[in-house]
């Protein structure tokens, strides 16, 4: 079991939440500040084989990057707790948080940088192989896929956008719609031309080893062979802190409300990285930490001098 981490301190300059692409760039910036960071990093970041497109880290593995992240703080005032906050508070003087352990620390400012959790489709076999043979992204895995049998799992609009999408890396390729495909005569006629055969035969599992898929098994007992599946998942936020906090939500509930700089609706309380929106490169989550931090320690500089 890995040893955890307790704060050495009770009150830091600002905490950190989370301890991803977004989190660790926002700690590198507070921490070359001068300022006193904890960096809460459980639960873990959001799973990743590795992190491409991203300049000089591409085709790294996405530990490896983030535990290089991790060495490269040390020189700086920033620290690492393994517990989870439990009870946020918001106080005249910043946050308080009452970590797993009952610890309570407390900071002028927070940076939350929790991230999403994927919903994927309850498909025997799939959850396993996310990640490792389905995919989401087409700029994050086109590449790697385009000379392989390549299938889409969905339907209506969504399915369509991302199959046309897709065919540009990959020209092999299969719309599975689980089911009644849901799209109007233009779109499977644009299909057509592209070549992208619409399959609505129910899936009854994903066939596939641990880092290799195979073939999507049909309910009606074909298998059709695939190297890859890419499918647009749902999401949730891996934290309720942002909730608990009151930050605003977008229209849809599912991503924080930020400003260009990262602050949410609250004063000193900042959303960062893949929390804030669906477009999730891992390169613009540690652009955005970078940003917050940034413009939360030039914020804390001139409010006190104003004040002074």
């Amino acid at each position: 079991m890995p040893k955890i981490l307790l704060p050495a301190h009770t009150a830091y300059d600002m905490i950190i939440v989370g301890a991803g692409n977004a989190g660790l760039s926002a700690a590198l910036v507070l921490g070359r500040a001068r300022r006193r960071v904890l960096v809460l990093d459980a639960p873990p970041p959001r799973a990743g084989l590795h992190t491409p497109d991203f300049f000089a880290r591409e085709g790294a593995g996405a530990q490896t990057g983030l535990g290089l992240g991790r060495e490269q703080l040390l020189p700086y005032p920033v620290e690492f707790c393994g517990l989870e906050p439990q009870q946020p508070e918001l106080t005249a003087a910043g946050i308080r948080l009452t970590l797993a352990a009952g610890t309570v620390v407390t900071a002028p400012a927070l940076v939350l940088a929790t991230g999403v959790a994927d919903e994927l489709p309850a498909v025997p076999g799939l959850p396993a192989l996310w990640g490792r043979g389905v995919y989401h992204c087409p700029y994050c895995h086109g590449w790697e896929n385009r000379y392989n049998q390549v299938a889409v799992y969905g339907r209506g609009a969504t399915g369509y956008e991302q199959a046309v999408l897709l065919h540009h890396w990959c020209p092999r390729l299969t719309l599975n719609t689980d089911g009644a495909a849901g799209l109007t005569p233009a779109q499977r006629e644009h299909l057509m031309a592209l070549g992208v055969v619409v399959e609505e035969t129910p899936v009854a599992a994903l066939d596939g080893s641990r880092k290799c898929l195979h073939a999507l098994v049909l309910q009606d007992g074909r298998r059709q062979p695939v190297d890859a599946v890419f499918l647009r998942p749902g999401q949730r936020q891996r934290s309720p802190l942002a909730a608990q906090l009151g930050c605003a939500f977008s229209p849809d509930g599912v991503y924080v409300q930020v400003d260009e700089a990262g602050q949410t609706n609250l004063p000193g309380i900042y959303a960062v990285g893949d929390m804030t929106g669906a477009f999730q490169p891992a390169i613009l989550a540690a652009a955005s930490g970078t940003r917050a931090a940034a413009a939360l320690n030039n914020a804390l500089i001139f409010g006190r001098s104003a004040a002074a």
